[in-house]
Formats: structure tokens, sequence, C-alpha cells
């Protein structure tokens, strides 16, 4: 499989999961701006928001702001940036949705996004984790 989140989305590749819809996937994104940063995804292959059905627009945002509200509940964090990409920076070219937990004072400026990384596997875990069980439901 060419596109990894098209494996991520049928188990083909591993991520920390926080979300499994009929439509939508979300997980850690691996290198993340800020510990718990989500991605979320569509099933289907879509590569640019223009691509996007109009059937998944609806569940893909009402998503986003869960994931949104959950990342703030389950994380601490006073509030979240939420970004998409499409075809320039966009590093995977399948449709998705980074949703960052943000603290004032966190250091993130601008456009520019330094990327950290989970201590191991476990510590990936417990933030998907906690993510997860502070979604509110649909």
């Amino acid at each position: 499989m060419s596109c990894v989140f098209c494996a991520i989305v049928t188990d083909a590749a591993p991520a920390h999961r926080v979300l499994d819809t009929p439509q939508l996937v979300g997980f850690l994104d691996m290198r993340p701006v800020f510990k718990g940063h989500v991605l979320l995804v569509t099933r289907e292959h879509v590569e640019t928001l223009t691509d996007l059905p109009d059937e998944l627009v609806l569940p893909l945002f009402t998503t986003v702001r869960r994931v949104a509200a959950a990342v703030r509940e389950g994380l601490g964090a006073q509030g979240s940036f939420v970004a998409m990409n499409n075809v320039v920076s966009q590093s995977v070219p399948h449709l998705h949705v980074h949703v960052v937990p943000r603290t004032k004072g966190d250091g993130l400026r601008g456009f520019f996004w330094p990327r950290t990384r989970y201590r191991d596997d476990a510590e990936a875990a417990s933030f998907a984790a906690r993510v997860a069980r502070a979604l509110p439901t649909p």
C-alpha cells in the first residue's frame, strides 16, 4: 500500500488510535508538534479538501470539533490548533486534519511547526488513551 494513512486505516500499519468511525480514523501523529497531536483522516482515500465528497464534510468537521474538545479535556490543554494543508506542505497526499493541543506560552509561533517525539510506545499509548476517554459522544 503506497499511502501510509490508507495503511493505518486498514490496520496494515500501526498507529495509536484515538477514534475509529465508519468514515474516519483519528490517531496520534508520530512526530507531534506537542504530545497528544491527533491526525484525523478519511477512511476513503481523498487527497485534498477540494476532493472531499459532500457527504463527508459534516462527519469530518463534527469529529474535528469533538477531538478539539477531547485534547483540551483529556490532556489539560487550554485550547487547540486545528490545521489542514492542501498539496503545499502536505507531507502525506491523503486528506488529514491536525488537532494540536495548545497551552499559553507553549512556544508555537506562526506556521513553523517544531516536532518532538514520544519517549516510547507506552507514552504514546497513554496520550492516545487520554484523548480517546475524553471524546464527547456524537
